[in-house]
């Protein structure tokens, strides 16, 4: 199984058939009080980037609603500081990635992007959202599956490899603060491409 399609099993189709709880864009808040855990508790630090990954529809519908959820993010960057932009990655997804060193802003314009593509219809399109954070310069996410309806922590590192032993501490930590998944069959990594976010 490639890369594409595993993800599109693990947060795709399959996903979606074995869910036992709804995806609820609020569920995107949680991040508002697990990242003062994670830097006071935990030691990680916000890396001030965050980012929404759907799959896109080829309909004019479709590329209206993204154009309205660009619109009103680029005019929210003059209230917030908050900077959008808009990337495709290696697997044919499209990513909303943003930037801003106030997390607060961060959760709120990733909650805003997600909830404008659900009230058009487009909720089954969203895949995940990402917060990043940092520890001793190693990136740590927290990756929301919109098809479980839960979070899981994912700690990258080189060659395709990850740190179990911090996923796990996280879990340990944020499990109950956060709507953890207790499934680690749907703990999905998403490798970047060399040193960069899973966005690029």
């Amino acid at each position: 199984m490639g890369i594409l399609d595993g993800l599109k099993s693990a947060l795709g189709m399959r996903a979606e058939a074995d869910s036992t709880r709804a995806a609820d864009p609020a569920d995107l808040f949680g991040m508002s009080t697990a990242h003062l855990t994670m830097e006071a508790d935990l030691g990680f630090d916000p890396a001030g980037t965050a980012a929404l990954c759907f799959a896109a529809v080829d309909s004019t519908d479709f590329e209206g609603t993204v154009g309205e959820v660009r619109a009103i993010l680029e005019a929210g960057e003059v209230e917030t500081g908050t900077e959008a932009r808009f990337v495709g990655d290696t697997h044919g997804y499209e990513w909303v990635v943003l930037e801003d060193p106030d997390f607060e802003d961060l959760v709120t314009s990733v909650h805003f992007a997600a909830d404008t593509l659900i009230e058009r219809g487009y909720g089954s399109r969203l895949l995940a959202a990402l917060f990043a954070f940092e520890e001793n310069g190693e990136p740590v996410y927290w990756v929301y599956s919109f098809r479980r309806g839960a979070y899981y922590p994912f700690a990258p590192r080189g060659n395709h490899e990850r740190d179990s032993t911090v996923e796990f501490k996280l879990e340990s930590v944020l499990d109950g603060e956060l709507t953890v998944e207790s499934d680690k069959e749907y703990w999905y990594p998403l490798w970047p491409d060399g040193d960069e976010h899973p966005w690029g």
